[in-house]
């Protein structure tokens, strides 16, 4: 009787060990994948520290650290943050359900391609800040003015990402597709957009990081709040630590951002297999 209890006590201890093996590994690439900034956040705190530059251009990290969580405790910052990411997610948001059904369109009707892509690639050589003065002088100073600056830039990414995997779907699962005597619409709901899904986020992921990019550019201009209009105004406020606050602030932002299109897309592309695997 005891003997047989040792030997369950034993095997529900070795049946433990691949979920400390899971964490292992899990660990060791968030380790790998965080070394770089780690480096860069001890660089960036101990050059100043020493004289190899001047504090008074690059302050340490925990100095600048220290600011943004005094500014952030007193109510003064979480404004500005709200502000900027109604301003960012406005503008990537309406890039991404105007970019994504047109991306959809131009790849799988090629005659949308042949009439309308000459008159997109005009119109992608336009710069948002060249446009700037014709966005105000449409649309006021106002919000509307910032999410559409944000919006042109952001859209390209969306619609070509999209255009691109809907357009070179691996032509073997169609002909899978065609085989099995499924319609156009079949192939269309079942093959072509889960293959383009990856494409899709591809573009939603680098035009999510475009969109706080552009944040400082739209809020220059008739901003009276947002980590824009903080980057501008560093040197009448708290000094050039509320500048690099502001700058860190915006990249966390995108960064957040990033990660969980990362992880929807995760979510939604499930069935395919896990390329880290295939580096192993």
């Amino acid at each position: 009787m005891n003997s047989t209890a040792e030997i369950n006590t034993a095997e529900g201890t070795w049946a433990r060990f691949p979920r400390v093996e899971n964490f292992a590994s899990s660990f060791l690439r968030f380790l790998q994948s965080s070394l770089a900034i780690i480096v860069l956040l001890l660089l960036w705190e101990l050059c100043p520290r020493l004289g190899l530059v001047d504090p008074l251009i690059l302050p340490p990290f925990s100095e600048i650290i220290w600011h943004g969580w005094i500014l952030l405790s007193s109510g003064k910052l979480l404004p500005h943050i709200v502000v900027s990411a109604e301003r960012a997610l406005g503008g990537f948001f309406l890039a991404a359900v105007t970019g994504v059904p047109l991306g959809i369109l131009f790849g799988w009707y090629a005659s949308a391609g042949r009439y309308l892509g000459p008159l997109l690639r005009f119109l992608r050589q336009f710069n948002s800040i060249s446009l700037l003065p014709v966005f105000i002088l449409f649309f006021g100073v106002g919000y509307f003015t910032k999410v559409v600056v944000i919006y042109w830039v952001v859209v390209w990414p969306i619609l070509l990402s999209t255009a691109s995997g809907i357009r070179y779907v691996d032509p073997t699962l169609v002909k899978y597709g065609r085989a099995l005597a499924l319609s156009d619409s079949q192939i269309f709901w079942k093959i072509v957009i889960p293959s383009a899904v990856p494409s899709i986020f591809s573009g939603l992921r680098m035009a999510s990081t475009y969109s706080f990019l552009m944040l400082v550019a739209s809020e220059e201009v008739g901003a009276g709040s947002g980590l824009g209009f903080l980057v501008f105004n560093a040197q009448y406020l708290m000094g050039i630590h509320i500048l690099y606050v502001a700058l860190l602030t915006i990249a966390l932002l995108g960064f957040a951002t990033n990660y969980a299109l990362s992880l929807l897309e995760r979510r939604l592309t499930a069935w395919r297999p896990d390329p880290r695997t295939r580096l192993r």
